[in-house]
């Protein structure tokens, strides 16, 4: 279990370790040397080869500052960048050139389905998104092909974050999505869930793929909920 180490003041990783019985090993997702020292002290701790990691990593500066898309500070597009899509790349670039992953082991990415629609607000998050879905293939062929490792993106509902609640009208987000999904939007737990199946070996020859998680949101065009809402106005 690992986040950056100016965030481990933050979140709930200690209590979440203890409870899981993990340990933690502090690494910058965007410095080739803390993640070159994290796989090889989880190989180490773990007694052998992965099986399967996670790559639950975002966030946008022009987003925390309150820039606008059209008026973007190029310097926080770029950390944003590497933050949220490059560290993905060089996670797995890592693991690959370590031979780190067990075959048939999974490596999973958290997305949004803004990296395909509009979604004006979540700003330049929607093409960080779009550039580690596309990381997910590119990479994938090559860790399929050599090593017989699954990756894949899935794309959860939205669902509060440290990160998501930054974005400008999320909250409305959240509830647009719940109303326009037949199920209504996934949670955090039933994310999970999911991703747990990926990790499976009964989702063994499911790679490079980008799968929906959000009940039934990214097929629809528009729900009764929401047209009653405007019949009503």
């Amino acid at each position: 279990m690992t986040n950056a180490p100016i965030a481990m003041r933050m979140g709930q990783i200690k209590e979440l370790a203890k409870a899981t019985n993990s340990e933690i090993i502090p690494a910058d997702a965007t410095n080739m040397d803390d993640l070159k020292n994290l796989v090889e002290q989880s190989v180490e701790i773990l007694g052998g080869k992965l099986d399967f990691v996670l790559h639950s990593i975002g966030m946008s500066v022009n987003v925390r500052k309150g820039n606008h898309y059209t008026n973007q500070n190029y310097d926080f597009t770029h950390k944003g960048w590497d933050v949220s899509a490059v560290s993905f790349h060089k996670v797995m670039q890592t693991l690959y050139q370590q031979d780190a992953m067990n075959q048939w082991g999974s490596i999973v990415a958290l997305t949004y389905m803004a990296a395909q629609r509009v979604f004006p607000d979540y700003n330049d998050m929607a093409d960080n998104k779009a550039y580690l879905e596309s990381i997910a293939r590119s990479f994938g062929y090559f860790f399929g092909r050599d090593k017989k490792v699954r990756v894949n993106t899935v794309s959860q509902s939205p669902t509060p974050t440290t990160a998501g609640q930054g974005v400008k009208g999320f909250d409305g987000f959240i509830a647009y999505a719940d109303k326009m999904s037949p199920l209504g939007n996934a949670s955090a737990l039933e994310c999970a869930d999911y991703v747990v199946t990926l990790f499976s070996d009964l989702t063994r020859k499911i790679t490079l793929q980008n799968l929906y998680n959000d009940g039934g949101f990214s097929n629809m065009g528009v729900s009764e909920l929401i047209m009653e809402k405007f019949t009503n106005e």
